[in-house]
């Protein structure tokens, strides 16, 4: 048995909260996490979308049926163990592409990029920004950067792109321990970074998220 890959188009949906104008001066391209879709996932930043930030929420490329019994609920993942690499690549050759269309009708110079990570995002919208996407804040919100990054080579990346921590005081999956081991590699690598909490758990809090974006 021989593997083979072939490259091929796929129609990809994302959707936005504002629309592009004069007065935009941030985009925020903010990746849901795992099983969720980013129609409801943009959602939660309507309390930050205004006249001067567009919101973009792509879509990961792979849905599935969150139940197996009645196929009501559907969500979406950014890649599974299996083929991994060649999901990894699809996925940056599409944030690739909805960067140039959304940036067609903004002015990039005049326009700040606020990539924004949640939970399994949080390793897309990393990776993206390791690969070249330049972007003035990185967020991870409720999760880590993935283990393959080679922090070390990377500082010229994070001296150009704020790096943001947040995650809630009860979440499950970044516990307090998760949360110091992220920390001290960060410190290691020599990589700047802070750090932002709010009470709450795996989630995109609005308070937390109103904070944020006046910080930005």
């Amino acid at each position: 048995m021989q593997e083979y890959h072939l490259t091929v188009g796929r129609t990809a949906r994302y959707y936005t909260l504002g629309e592009p104008g004069p007065d935009v001066r941030q985009v925020w391209v903010v990746c849901h996490g795992y099983g969720q879709l980013a129609g409801r996932f943009v959602r939660h930043f309507e309390p930050i979308a205004d006249a001067s930030r567009l919101i973009v929420a792509p879509e990961a490329l792979s849905r599935f049926y969150l139940d197996s019994g009645m196929h009501e609920r559907v969500g979406a993942t950014w890649m599974t163990r299996e083929d991994r690499l060649a999901d990894i690549e699809d996925y940056v050759r599409y944030l690739d592409a909805l960067h140039a269309a959304v940036f067609r009708q903004l002015d990039r110079a005049s326009v700040q990029l606020v990539v924004l990570g949640f939970s399994q995002g949080v390793a897309t919208a990393a990776r993206w920004v390791a690969r070249g996407m330049r972007a003035e804040r990185l967020v991870a919100w409720g999760g880590v950067l993935p283990p393959e990054l080679d922090l070390t080579g990377l500082h010229d990346v994070f001296a150009r792109t704020r790096l943001t921590i947040v995650y809630g005081t009860t979440d499950d999956y970044i516990t307090p321990k998760i949360a110091a081991q992220e920390e001290a590699k960060l410190r290691s690598a020599n990589i700047p970074f802070d750090v932002r909490t709010f009470e709450g758990g795996h989630d995109v809090q609005a308070g937390a998220l109103r904070a944020l974006a006046d910080a930005s």
